[in-house]
């Protein structure tokens, strides 16, 4: 997927949502949770569980240490290179040989972000490799996924990461809890197709503070031969715009400007007060105001198929794409014929979904979330500025505003 500026640090335009569419040219602790500076590290033995439910979880840990390794020395391993969102990685559509252990690193980040410059509001997000949404990983059915997941010594929390496409031990979060300065390996078996939704989920009423911090992203699993339709025909697309809508519940002051905090995790008890309300004061794509918007929108030519991979990992949203439509879109399992000609659908809290559109005008399109309050008061919106000659057939101005004779 193109953007104008494909280098342009993460950080909100002016806001130029609907209206702006024809110009897109501590605190209390809880669950166990340690409040941890750099110094802090794991304990040595028996190992520190803030997951619900631990001492299940420590019998589970003994259990799997009990188990024989599973042998994946037949495997090719694929180092994937992470890449900045709305982007996606080199992939294939169409799986070429066996399953694969597909190799990627995941960098906790906690870093001071903007989130809309027109009031000055910023976070101390927690990120997977510095940005909100978390990169997008692609793989097949079938393959493995081999996750490096380490936290910058510079960080303040504990962390730990929750896949929704695995199977077992919380998704991986009873697996993967590290301090500042650690890192640790988990590997697990992408057994269902589909698009779906990972996440920090340290424990406690630190999993909702953590994902409306922006500490989550999508992995995509394709079916190893490709998409298809409804009659088994292929499907494919020319690039892939990966949209991650956040909730914010940014603290504010009591003359309603917003707090800042000089520390990630500073804003704990104020946070979790602003969450309780269930109103968030942003609902943003790809964690800003504007982030997809003006200078930012994303390219695309008339012609091209665009797939349209949307991550919400806490609230239901409705994406619609304002003059075009979901030529095909996946709900639920890629296993599943994909719904057709849908002018909105729907994504469950706490999933992904895809859907893909082929461009037939040119022009500039928005891609909001169909609550419209949330797209044009809270920022749920991107740009599509797409290139190409304009069918009259399709639609036609026969005539342009006038004053009517009375």
């Amino acid at each position: 997927m193109k953007q104008f500026d494909q280098d342009t640090p993460q950080s909100p335009g002016r806001r130029n949502v609907l209206r702006g569419t024809a110009l897109a040219g501590a605190a209390a602790l809880t669950g166990g949770m340690a409040m941890a500076a750099a110094t802090v590290r794991r304990p040595m033995a028996p190992p520190r569980i803030t997951m619900p439910g631990g001492e299940a979880i420590e019998a589970q840990l003994r259990e799997m240490q009990a188990a024989e390794p599973h042998d994946v020395s037949g495997y090719e391993r694929v180092q994937q290179k992470m890449v900045r969102p709305p982007f996606a990685p080199k992939h294939e559509q169409v799986a070429t040989g066996g399953p694969k252990i597909i190799e990627v690193e995941l960098v906790v980040d906690e870093r001071l972000m903007v989130v809309d410059e027109d009031t000055g509001a910023s976070i101390w997000a927690m990120t997977y490799n510095g940005s909100v949404p978390g990169p997008l990983i692609i793989c097949h059915e079938g393959d493995y996924v081999e996750v490096t997941l380490k936290s910058l010594g510079k960080n303040q929390l504990e962390h730990n990461i929750d896949f929704h496409a695995s199977t077992g031990a919380l998704g991986g979060g009873g697996l993967t809890h590290i301090y500042p300065g650690e890192e640790c390996v988990l590997r697990w078996k992408a057994t269902k197709p589909g698009c779906f939704t990972y996440h920090c989920a340290p424990g406690g009423a630190m999993i909702p503070y953590h994902v409306c911090h922006g500490m989550n992203g999508a992995v995509m699993v394709l079916p190893r031969d490709g998409l298809k339709d409804a009659e088994g025909n292929q499907l494919t697309y020319d690039d892939i715009a990966y949209l991650g809508e956040q909730d914010y519940y940014l603290p504010k002051n009591a003359d309603g400007t917003y707090k800042t905090y000089a520390n990630a995790g500073d804003d704990y008890a104020d946070a979790l007060e602003a969450m309780r309300t269930l109103v968030p004061t942003h609902s943003v794509f790809n964690g800003a105001v504007g982030a997809l918007t003006g200078s930012r929108a994303l390219r695309a030519k008339v012609g091209e198929n665009i797939l349209m991979v949307h991550n919400q990992s806490n609230r239901d949203s409705r994406p619609h794409l304002i003059g075009g439509h979901g030529d095909y879109v996946w709900e639920s399992s890629f296993s599943d014929p994909p719904l057709t000609n849908m002018e909105t659908w729907f994504v469950r809290g706490g999933s992904a979904v895809a859907a893909m559109y082929k461009f037939e005008q040119p022009g500039v399109y928005a891609y909001v979330n169909h609550n419209l309050i949330e797209a044009a008061l809270l920022g749920a919106t991107a740009h599509f500025v797409v290139d190409g000659e304009w069918d009259n057939a399709l639609m036609e101005q026969v005539a342009a505003p006038r004053q009517m004779e009375t």
